[in-house]
């Protein structure tokens, strides 16, 4: 009887390698952006809600080992839920590019004149293929030009998908891998979202 929770232990823990038991804890931090560009933009942009898909929200890695079928990892971790560790990485890496004026933290007193909605549909690590394992990462932005603070017209509607393969079938790699693709998601949105302030829809 007691050999049942081991087997399911081991069967859970099996997508990475393991040479100990520890729980690790990890989280977002997405490398430098490039140096900031020459000329910065004038809005101060707000995240107005970021969101996480019910299957991802919780601390645990999730590890997909199937078309339908999912893992979550008892021995990795994120340090804080996505929902919160994703904000302040977002925040900072559009604040360093240049792209904006600012960016405003939660609850700060700074007027934001742009707001964007933040969901996070994919995080996890695909196993599907055992030999060719990779991070997940998909989310979609909905900027909204936002005088006196209030949302108006969409500016932006962007969906962002992006997979990194692993460099080793461990939960750094996984991590590492995880903030290279939010890196390159977040680098792909602002000038995008310049080049449609400069292009209004007709009304």
């Amino acid at each position: 009887m007691k050999a049942v929770p081991f087997v399911a232990v081991c069967l859970l823990a099996g997508c990475l390698a393991r040479p100990q038991l520890d729980r690790k804890f990890f989280i977002f931090a997405p490398p430098s952006p490039p140096a900031p560009i020459t000329a910065p933009g004038s809005r101060v942009l707000a995240i107005r809600v970021l969101q996480v898909a019910a299957p991802f929200e919780g601390s645990a890695f999730v590890y997909r080992t199937g078309e339908f079928s999912y893992e979550r990892d008892p021995y990795a971790a994120f340090l804080v839920p996505p929902v919160e560790g994703l904000a302040s990485p977002i925040r900072n890496w559009w604040r360093e590019s240049g792209e904006f004026r600012d960016v405003a933290e939660a609850g700060s007193a700074l007027q934001p004149d742009t707001l964007v909605e933040i969901h996070v549909g994919e995080l996890y690590g695909d196993f599907r293929q055992p030999e060719n394992p990779a991070a997940v990462l998909g989310i979609r932005f909905v900027f909204f030009d936002a005088t006196n603070g209030v949302p108006g017209r969409v500016i932006l509607r962007r969906e962002c998908s992006g997979r990194i393969p692993l460099k080793g079938r461990t939960a750094s790699a996984l991590m590492e891998a995880w903030n290279q693709a939010l890196a390159q998601i977040l680098d792909s949105t602002a000038p995008e979202l310049e080049r449609n302030d400069a292009n209004p829809p007709n009304p």
